[in-house]
């Protein structure tokens, strides 16, 4: 017998990273569905702005994610303002992209602070609250990445694998806790963090409220891993189940391998700065600064 949809409506949902792209999308479908939304960002006037234009009753507020007095700050303005938290979208990341031998050590601990780091603070965090009423639902965004490795893109890479890796272990500590458990794996996403990126063959790139819809789906019916579309899990599937050499052959045959490698970086330069100073003070950046880089 399938399982009965539950109700988003009047439910308190907390969203990292939701002024924009794909955290922006999700605020938007949840507020759909009647949800009381707070959205976390670095970018405190942008989220402020997306509040503002999603309406019903979104609230914003300066997260830093790398920091777990601030997103303790940002879960307590939520309860605080919307009740008590019953979702934690951990959804804040970035996606240097470069060979591995030349990307700067800084780059690499950025990203560790932010995609990995801030999904461990947020369960931390949202854990202690929903354990004592064993309910809540923690989502976090991971990648196609986070199950397989692509050239120029090793630390993102490993990021994902963590958030895939974290979710599982633990889910299965807090297996009897009334506490759902989901990770998402989108493929590239049309958002600015992938772009100057051409899709592989036969695979379009993804809209964020694809991803939105796909989350939506699994707070309504539960599920553990989520990929987006949901091709790219099939495709996962069968390659799973191959020799290393064909496996590798059918990515070679998608152009896994190219994906990353042939970024036009001149087009990326503007997310690349950003990413780089995605952090409290530096969001700003000089004139030179906002110069292409070759």
């Amino acid at each position: 017998m399938a399982k009965q949809p539950k109700s988003l409506n009047g439910r308190v949902v907390a969203i990292t990273g939701g002024a924009r792209g794909i955290g922006k999308a999700t605020a938007a479908a949840l507020v759909r569905e009647g949800a009381r939304v707070a959205i976390g960002d670095i970018d405190a006037e942008l989220a402020q702005r997306t509040a503002d234009d999603l309406g019903g009753g979104v609230r914003a507020y300066e997260l830093d994610v790398t920091s777990r007095p601030s997103m303790s700050a940002f879960l307590d303005s939520t309860e605080r303002d919307l009740g008590p938290l019953d979702v934690m979208i951990n959804n804040a990341g970035i996606m240097p992209i470069g060979p591995f031998v030349e990307e700067t050590d800084a780059s690499a601990v950025r990203q560790l602070d932010i995609n990995v780091h801030g999904v461990l603070f947020g369960m931390k965090e949202a854990l202690p609250r929903m354990l004592p009423r064993r309910s809540g639902h923690i989502v976090n965004l991971a990648s196609v990445a986070g199950k397989s490795g692509f050239p120029h893109l090793a630390t993102y890479c490993a990021t994902k694998f963590a958030v895939v890796g974290a979710t599982e272990s633990v889910r299965a500590e807090h297996k009897d806790s009334g506490i759902e458990f989901t990770y998402v794996m989108p493929s590239l996403v049309d958002t600015e963090l992938t772009s100057g990126l051409k899709a592989g063959r036969g695979i379009e790139k993804a809209k964020p409220e694809d991803v939105a819809d796909a989350i939506v789906e699994a707070l309504k019916v539960p599920r553990v891993d989520v990929f987006v579309p949901k091709v790219v899990g099939r495709i996962s599937a069968v390659m799973q189940a191959m020799p290393r050499s064909a496996r590798e052959s059918v990515g070679r045959m998608l152009d896994g391998d190219k994906v990353m490698v042939q970024a036009d970086m001149a087009e990326r330069a503007a997310y690349e700065q950003r990413a780089a100073a995605s952090e409290p003070g530096h969001l700003e950046q000089t004139e030179e600064e906002k110069q292409p880089v070759g």
